[in-house]
């Protein structure tokens, strides 16, 4: 088995990092406050201890903890915030691919659903740990360094020392903690596609009586994933339990020189002549020199890890098609263009279909029952692999999942909860008065006025408890709700009598003012207020 290679894993993850502009000036500045909090809450314990209690000194203490405690939560929170959008954008990225079926050459859905799941979560230690970590390890030491020098050179000249077994131990722990991680990658692969792929074939195997030899391999590849966890673990364990005995050794150094030196016992003539509390504020401020250091180490085994689930990550992301779609942002009502579109199910063919849809249109897929309007529809959104001919959207080819779309079709589908809770849901801005103006406009004033909860009518997945008409409605509303630029309508008035299909036509028609609205009917009324007609044969 050939493992990741890291270096390609390092470009990833440093695209990425640019790509959701990482926060670094932000962080440094409070990884310096941090450490000059540090500086100025030793200052103040040494002149506590030299001059006797004072209210000066121990309020100077208290506010240097709340700077460091302040410093410290902001910093963690940006890092926090910062790997959760890496996380999100790549999360993303991988679902078009493994959900995209135009890509003959795509992994197992268990392989891509892992991936999306477990190696994009696995990124998170690297943002959110690692390189906060890193930049605190870079900064804070030289602060602490400095602020040591001053009053002590030779303690900072012994702390500057020690700097090189910590960083050996470090490389050491964070390339043998990184192999095993790549092959714990391997086996949580193997046992994800394994299990969707028996699951797939569960009825095979029960009628061939083979369960007993499949329950025995996916025991023996989730032991496998078991005993590759653990020796991940016994690395980071081994190697923070090594950093941590150095890094004491490293402080009771200091501490040897600064007691030999107050109490005249040196070997050596020393450069300086310490007094009490020049030798304490250096010797309270040794720990906080490595402190950052070893945040690094315990953070080091998460850069490995990040590494390899990145390097794992990428032959997934370079079945990207560019240009597409799925990677831009409709910031205004788009214009599309189908030319020369054939779509092949079984053994129908629809198509060819041409047509110039002009942005901030209302246009109608008018024809028979059959005719393949649902089809174009789902190609329009990249649902639907295309035999022949493309589709661009603002100038851009659909390759895959199209992204900025408000979505209602013939059979839809709900969260479970309140009719209310899946209204809100189209949009995250969204508030209950908003949402309940729009379903009055598409005629569900009615129907909630029958129900004693009202909007608070629990739903299932299929939307039980309300008619078809009102189903239709209330993905109708939901779709008018999210802020979309392009609305893609199935049968919007089906199942409505004369009076509902007029308001819905009148609806619809007003929702093109600000947004491109392309509805696949059969309806007169719709017909009758489209700007443009594409009729299918």
């Amino acid at each position: 088995m050939t493992l990741p290679d890291a270096a390609s894993g390092r470009a990833l993850l440093r695209s990425s990092g640019r790509a959701e502009h990482a926060p670094t000036g932000s962080l440094s500045a409070l990884i310096f406050l941090n450490a000059a909090g540090a500086g100025a809450f030793a200052w103040s314990l040494t002149s506590l201890i030299t001059a006797g209690p004072s209210l000066t000194f121990l309020s100077a203490m208290c506010g240097a903890l709340a700077v460091r405690a302040t410093a410290s939560w902001g910093a963690a929170k940006l890092a926090a915030r910062h790997a959760r959008r890496v996380k999100s954008g790549i999360r993303r990225r991988i679902l078009r691919v493994v959900l995209d079926r135009q890509r003959g050459d795509m992994r197992s859905i268990g392989e891509g659903g892992a991936s999306a799941v477990d190696e994009v979560e696995a990124l998170d230690g690297y943002f959110g740990q690692f390189q906060p970590a890193q930049l605190d390890a870079r900064i804070g030491p030289v602060v602490i360094l400095a602020v040591v020098a001053l009053a002590s050179p030779v303690s900072a000249l012994i702390l500057l020392m020690t700097l090189i077994p910590l960083v050996a131990i470090m490389a050491l722990a964070g390339g043998a903690a990184g192999a095993e991680a790549a092959r714990q990658f391997d086996a949580l692969a193997r046992l994800s596609g394994h299990f969707v792929d028996r699951i797939r074939a569960l009825p095979v195997i029960l009628a061939f009586q083979a369960e007993d030899r499949e329950t025995a391999i996916v025991g023996a590849a989730a032991s496998d994933v078991s005993d590759r966890t653990m020796a991940v673990l016994r690395i980071a364990f081994i190697s923070t339990a090594s950093l941590e005995f150095f890094a004491a050794l490293a402080v009771a150094l200091v501490a040897v020189y600064a007691g030999f030196s107050l109490l005249g016992l040196l070997p050596f003539l020393a450069p300086e002549k310490l007094d009490f509390a020049r030798a304490f504020f250096a010797l309270s401020l040794a720990p906080e020199f490595y402190a950052p250091l070893r945040r690094l180490a315990a953070a080091y085994h998460e850069k490995q890890v990040g590494e390899a689930a990145a390097a794992r990550l990428l032959p997934l992301l370079a079945r990207e098609s560019t240009p597409t779609i799925a990677t831009a942002h409709l910031v205004a009502a788009p214009d599309i263009v189908l030319d020369g579109v054939v779509l092949k199910l079984g053994d129908r063919v629809i198509g060819p279909v041409n047509a110039r849809i002009s942005a901030g249109s209302f246009t109608v897929l008018a024809g028979p029952t059959g005719s393949g309007k649902t089809s174009i529809l789902a190609a329009m959104m990249g649902l639907a692999p295309l035999s022949e001919g493309s589709i661009t959207v603002a100038g851009m080819l659909v390759d895959g999942a199209l992204d900025g779309v408000a979505w209602a079709g013939q059979a839809p589908a709900f969260l479970p909860g309140t009719l209310l809770e899946n209204l809100m849901a189209a949009d995250a801005a969204m508030t209950s008065d908003q949402a309940m103006t729009i379903a009055r406009s598409v005629g569900l004033s009615a129907a909630l006025a029958r129900r004693e909860n009202g909007a608070a009518i629990l739903l299932d997945e299929r939307g039980s408890g309300l008619s078809g008409g009102e189903r239709r409605r209330l993905a109708l509303a939901r779709a008018l709700l999210k802020p979309a630029r392009l609305l893609l309508l199935d049968e919007p008035s089906a199942d409505l009598d004369a009076a509902a299909e007029a308001e819905i036509a009148a609806l619809v028609r007003s929702a093109a003012r600000t947004r491109t609205v392309i509805v696949a009917t059969h309806s007169e009324a719709l017909i009758a207020k489209a700007d443009h007609v594409v009729r299918l044969s």
